[in-house]
């Protein structure tokens, strides 16, 4: 509890004292008003002079106004007991208001304290001590145990491993070695590296989710407008109202005035829209923090309230359903081992940078003697014709093997095909292919469980790999051999049957259908500027369970919404009603205001919840 809630907390006992001092006293006029007065004036000096503040500034029409023209006309009319417990009860909601707040406040701090202190840059012999945004491009860092990474970077010398659970939620530590990236907010565990600076602080991962948290706050979503337009126009309705309440029937001779005025002042009371303008951003706030925890970032309210309407998910292929990493999966030679084809075919591909060459050097997982490697020819399209042991060797597609005459055949995997051959004899091939996520089918099969209608996937991939990658996941259709521009097209005609649309894409080369789809979710985003960027939802690791994940929270969030708004009105137009027509008294008119509102910032305060597990009660449910 922070130093302003305590001395609230304070209040409201000596003023709750002070109170029941005065009821049990046997007092009587004006040392009644007085004996009253007194923890009346402890427990809302803030609220009149918050009111006349704002009265002065001409922001007359809001809560503080309504509460102390309430309290102050029960004092008016003598009901002293009743003034005084308004107030004390008001600031009591008052108090709840603002641990509810807190404790969403901290849940977001939490990933707030990913932001690094300092950063220790070797000049020369000397290591400098400098906060991180005086720190240039390509300067080394020495990172000890313990130290949180302050810049993102490259490993060049030295081992270790990484806690990254502040940015993506996943508590599983990863070992970093020379040549691997680093991202700044996560913590060094074990060994000292050095590591060489490849963003400013401006632009680094940290900075950028900072900012992204930040300003979450900023955009409002449709419900909480409508709460703001709402109050706008409420509250000075429901004060002509009482003053109505209060003149209309004495002067129409059906009744006293100072029953009416009584009745008025409760009808004031009762009518403070507290519960709705506390309760519907605290819940959105208390979603975005919850979010934040299992290493989801939602840009905003109004993000989070579209999310929770997505019935069609499109994903990228590569990246975001597949690990993105091209690896080995077969070896079929034909009059060779399979160790004897992996061996030439490593050799001859020791020498390339491409992605397939580099995973079949990978595969090798041994010393390759380059002694043997004779000239290198690149064909443009083809592959390439090395000469391993003094002999040509031709590595390439199936136009390759035309091409030299070897009688090749087609594999039965889908995936990049590497055939050997060597003076015309036909060796064999390789299968390189992009694996799937292992947690992508289960992902797809629980957003269909959540309701979500279809699901599509679109890649840039050729038709084989893209039909074996479709059927593995599960989705529900899929389209190959696109371009980006391809990819906007037909998440356009998709959003024209009137579907709610999100995108999931790795946020790199996916920023336009990020950006035109009504939800862009970046997955694995960390160190992507693009994703940052063009997402309004950002999975900060690699998981795509992390998705029906965040539609879970997302619908969750706005049903507490739906919930407080429903009870909120249904209770307070019941005891409008009641006051009006004189069966509530004041005690009613308390609960109407801050017993609603309470109840209210209870139900809010789920919305930070950690997600329970997807049983079949809340696939019911959500």
């Amino acid at each position: 509890m922070s130093r302003k809630q305590k001395r609230t907390l304070a209040r409201i006992l000596i003023a709750a004292v002070l109170a029941a001092g005065a009821w049990l006293a046997p007092l009587d006029g004006v040392w009644k008003l007085a004996a009253f007065a007194v923890p009346y004036l402890v427990i809302g000096y803030d609220v009149l002079w918050g009111s006349l503040r704002n009265i002065l500034h001409g922001q007359v029409f809001d809560e503080m106004f309504l509460m102390s023209v309430a309290t102050l006309g029960a004092f008016a009319i003598g009901e002293y007991p009743e003034a005084a417990a308004v107030m004390l009860f008001y600031q009591v909601g008052e108090l709840f208001q603002s641990i509810a707040v807190g404790k969403s406040r901290r849940s977001i701090a939490a990933l707030m304290d990913i932001r690094p202190d300092h950063a220790v840059v070797l000049r020369g012999k000397e290591e400098v001590t400098l906060p991180p945004d005086e720190v240039q491009l390509g300067e080394i860092l020495m990172i000890r145990p313990g130290d949180r990474v302050p810049l993102d970077g490259e490993i060049i010398e030295g081992s270790t491993t990484v806690n990254t659970s502040a940015l993506t939620g996943e508590s599983l530590p990863v070992d970093k070695s020379a040549g691997d990236k680093v991202v700044s907010g996560s913590v060094n565990l074990t060994g000292v590296v050095r590591v060489r600076v490849e963003s400013i602080y401006a632009e680094s991962t940290v900075a950028r989710i900072l900012e992204l948290v930040e300003r979450a706050a900023e955009k409002k979503a449709r419900a909480e407008n409508f709460i703001t337009r709402f109050a706008k126009y409420y509250t000075p309705c429901v004060v002509i109202g009482a003053v109505l309440l209060a003149l209309l029937p004495p002067l129409l001779n059906l009744g006293e005035w100072n029953i009416w005025i009584e009745r008025a002042l409760i009808f004031l009371v009762i009518s403070c829209p507290c519960a709705l303008v506390i309760s519907v951003p605290l819940t959105f706030f208390g979603g975005i923090g919850g979010a934040s925890r299992e290493g989801i970032l939602i840009k905003g309210a109004n993000d989070l309230e579209t999310l929770a309407q997505v019935d069609t998910v499109v994903f990228d292929k590569t990246g975001t359903l597949t690990k993105g990493v091209f690896a080995v999966n077969a070896i079929h030679p034909e009059h060779l081992t399979e160790a004897a084809l992996l061996d030439i075919a490593a050799a001859a591909e020791s020498y390339s940078s491409h992605p397939v060459a580099e995973s079949i050097v990978a595969a090798h997982h041994g010393h390759i003697d380059k002694s043997r490697v004779g000239k290198i020819t690149e064909l443009a399209g083809l592959g390439l014709e090395a000469v391993i042991d003094g002999e040509p060797l031709y590595v390439g597609n199936a136009a390759l093997m035309e091409k030299v005459g070897a009688e090749w055949h087609e594999c039965h995997l889908s995936g990049t095909v590497i055939h050997l051959a060597r003076k015309g004899e036909y060796l064999g091939h390789i299968v390189i292919s992009d694996e799937l996520k292992p947690d992508a089918a289960a992902a797809v099969a629980a957003l269909r469980t959540l309701g979500v209608k279809r699901t599509v996937m679109l890649t840039g991939d050729n038709e084989k790999a893209a039909q074996a990658a479709a059927k593995e996941s599960g989705v529900d259709e899929y389209h190959a051999g696109l371009l980006p521009a391809q990819k906007v097209e037909h998440v356009e005609a998709l959003l024209r049957t009137g579907c709610k649309l999100a995108f999931v894409g790795d946020g790199i080369n996916d920023a336009p259908v990020l950006t035109r789809a009504d939800v862009g979710i970046a997955m694995g985003a960390l160190g992507s500027d693009a994703a940052i960027e063009s997402a309004d939802v950002v999975l900060m690791d690699d998981k795509p369970s992390k998705l029906p994940a965040a539609i879970r929270l997302s619908r969750r969030t706005m049903r507490i919404v739906k919930q407080n708004i429903a009870f909120a009105l249904l209770v307070k137009g019941a005891l409008l009603l009641l006051g009006a027509v004189g069966i509530a008294n004041m005690w009613t008119a308390v609960f109407g205001d801050v017993g609603v509102t309470v109840l209210a910032i209870l139900n809010a305060m789920r919305a930070m919840k950690k997600l329970p597990p997807m049983n079949d009660k809340i696939r019911q449910n959500t």
